[in-house]
């Protein structure tokens, strides 16, 4: 390993989810880092890709085309795209890990040895260990509309769906890593706290502004997508190379601080509303 410890130089690498936020600062700094960077969204990309892709999650017909019209081997996959709980339950769910499930599977065989995989989870997915029973029954079904029926059948054992599709990906994440290892493919995802991008808005119209202000509390502001997007790219670099099955938290600290008694989420809360 030289200098440049990160080693982006001629890989080739995907980005799912490059029209705006984290994806696309992703994918453009992948782009300066000297990657050949494919993009996939569905609406295109600002960025100055080697190509762009018009792929919809929801679609498995989508995904497939998706990916033989990108084509070729690559090195790395971002998994960047997701919906907010303003959308349909279904949706969510479909979007955010069983449409991402699917993308990655199309792609693992074209992955080459040493290469990786990360994906934006959240921190609303933590709580996934404790969840494993019902987790293993909604990830066990394959078929795209099995499994939204399944979550549409199942709304009140599930809870929220965007909770819910974090939790399956940090799951699957741990799962596939060590079945990659192998092969010598790595995976893993960040669990960002909320990040100030358009999407901010539909969180706050779910869980309310000054929830969203208690999870800005450890750093006094939200995260830029510019610092969720290094992570990413870290983890998929060559710096990273012994790193796999890792569910990052890119929180300022938040997590950590709620973990050990530091941090109060109801005191916060409060805080908040009254500072209202």
């Amino acid at each position: 390993m030289g200098t440049d410890i990160l080693e982006y130089e001629g890989k080739r690498v995907v980005v799912m989810g490059c029209y705006s936020g984290t994806g696309e600062a992703c994918a453009r700094k992948l782009v300066e880092l000297g990657a050949e960077v494919h993009g996939a969204d569905i609406k295109p990309s600002p960025v100055n890709l080697a190509s762009f892709t018009e792929v919809n999650l929801l679609d498995p017909q989508s995904i497939k085309v998706g990916v033989t019209s990108i084509g070729g081997e690559i090195d790395a996959l971002f998994n960047v795209s997701g919906l907010p709980q303003t959308f349909p339950g279904e949706d969510v769910v479909t979007v955010n890990f069983v449409g991402m499930r699917h993308w990655t599977e199309q792609w693992l065989p074209k992955i080459r040895p040493g290469g990786a995989i990360v994906t934006v989870s959240s921190l609303a997915g933590m709580a996934y260990l404790t969840r494993q029973e019902l987790l293993k029954e909604f990830m066990d079904i394959r078929d795209f509309e099995e499994a939204r029926q399944w979550y549409i059948d199942n709304k009140e054992r599930a809870g929220d769906p965007y909770t819910l599709s974090k939790e399956a990906i940090n799951t699957w994440t741990q799962q596939l890593a060590v079945e990659m290892a192998d092969r010598n493919i790595r995976i893993n995802c960040t669990m960002p706290s909320p990040i100030d991008t358009p999407m901010l808005d539909d969180f706050k119209q779910v869980a309310g502004e000054a929830v969203l202000s208690a999870f800005a509390k450890a750093k006094g502001r939200f995260s830029s997508p510019e610092e969720q997007a290094l992570p990413l790219i870290l983890l998929n670099s060559d710096a990273a190379a012994f790193v796999s099955g890792t569910c990052l938290a890119v929180d300022a600290g938040l997590s950590g601080g709620l973990a050990t008694g530091v941090l109060n989420m109801e005191q916060m809360i409060a805080e908040a509303l009254s500072a209202d």
